[in-house]
C-alpha cells in the first residue's frame, strides 16, 4: 500500500492530525459528513457524531441530494449517515489523543481540515441464477483530520 500524505501543510506546534485510510464507508456521505463538521470545536463535533449514529441528528446533504426527502428544522435534504458517523468518531478520537500526546488541550481545539477522498475499489462478484454473476463491488475512503488550537 502506497503511502498517502495530507493534503495541507500545518504547523506542527499548533495542530494534530489524524488519518483513516482504506475505510469501508461511502465517499459521497463522508464528504457530506465533513463538510457539516468541518470548523466545529471537538466536543461539539464529538455530540454531533454521537447524535448521528443515535439517528437524533441528520445530516445536511447539498450535493448528493437527488430524491432524499427534507428534515424537520432549517435543514432542506438529509441523513442519517451511520457507519460514517462512526469512523470519523474514531478519527476524532485519535486526533484528539494525538493532541493530548503533543501537550495540547484537546477541548480547546477545532477541526481546521477535514476531507474524505476515494481510495481504492475492491472488486468482487455475487454469483446469480443460471450461471451468471453481478459485480460486488466495495468503495474504500480516505478521511484526514486537523485540529487546531484556537487562539
Amino acid at each position: 500500500m502506497a503511502r498517502i500524505n495530507y493534503s495541507v501543510e500545518s504547523d506542527k506546534d499548533s495542530t494534530a492530525r489524524a488519518m483513516g485510510s482504506e475505510l469501508h464507508i461511502s465517499p459521497k456521505k463522508s464528504r457530506e459528513l465533513g463538510r457539516a463538521i468541518k470548523g466545529m470545536r471537538t466536543k461539539a463535533a464529538r455530540k454531533y457524531l454521537e447524535d448521528v449514529t443515535a439517528l437524533k441528528q441528520a445530516v445536511p446533504f447539498r450535493r448528493h441530494c437527488d430524491s432524499l426527502g427534507h428534515k424537520k428544522g432549517s435543514m432542506a435534504a438529509g441523513r442519517y449517515p451511520v457507519k460514517v458517523a462512526q469512523e470519523f468518531l474514531k478519527i476524532l478520537k485519535n486526533a484528539e489523543s494525538n493532541a493530548e500526546y503533543k501537550g495540547l488541550e484537546a477541548e480547546n481545539m477545532y477541526i481546521s481540515h477535514i476531507s474524505a477522498k476515494r481510495g481504492r475499489v475492491i472488486h468482487g462478484m455475487r454469483p446469480r441464477a443460471r450461471g451468471r454473476a453481478t459485480p460486488k463491488n466495495t468503495e474504500t475512503v480516505y478521511v484526514e483530520m486537523i485540529l487546531k488550537e484556537v487562539r
